[in-house]
């Protein structure tokens, strides 16, 4: 089992910046694949960034540009830097770990790899 604990969330003015962290219970999980979420209200949850085993990223176009999705394995820590945030950002951000094809070895960073492992969310609040 694999727990996931998201921080790092908070309220900011348009055009600021925030890390959010995603500290990860299982040293082997250092190879999963791991990304990161997002569901605003009344909308559909939106993979936002996704990184493999390695350091190889994807990011969804809305986000491209202006965050950064980074792990410490040495930490068992996933990060999210966002920079440039809109009000658009405004939503529950959450990681996630997962595999791809039953490999838990992450071969690519994939917004549609299995993620069978969630955190509870940490509220992210860009004002205008």
């Amino acid at each position: 089992q694999v727990q996931l604990v998201e921080s790092g969330g908070g309220t900011v003015q348009s055009g600021g910046s925030l890390r959010l962290s995603c500290t990860v219970s299982k040293s082997t999980a250092r190879r999963y694949c791991m990304g990161w979420f997002r569901q605003a209200p009344g909308k559909e949850r939106e993979g936002v960034a996704a990184i493999d085993g390695g350091s190889h990223t994807t990011y969804a176009d809305s986000v491209k540009g202006r965050f950064i999705i980074s792990r410490d394995k040495g930490e068992n820590t996933l990060y999210l830097q966002m920079n440039s945030l809109e009000p658009d950002d405004t939503a529950m951000y959450y990681c996630a770990a997962g595999s791809i094809g039953g490999s838990w070895i992450c071969p690519r960073a994939d917004l549609t790899a299995d993620f069978a492992y969630w955190g509870q969310g940490t509220q992210v609040t860009v004002s205008s």
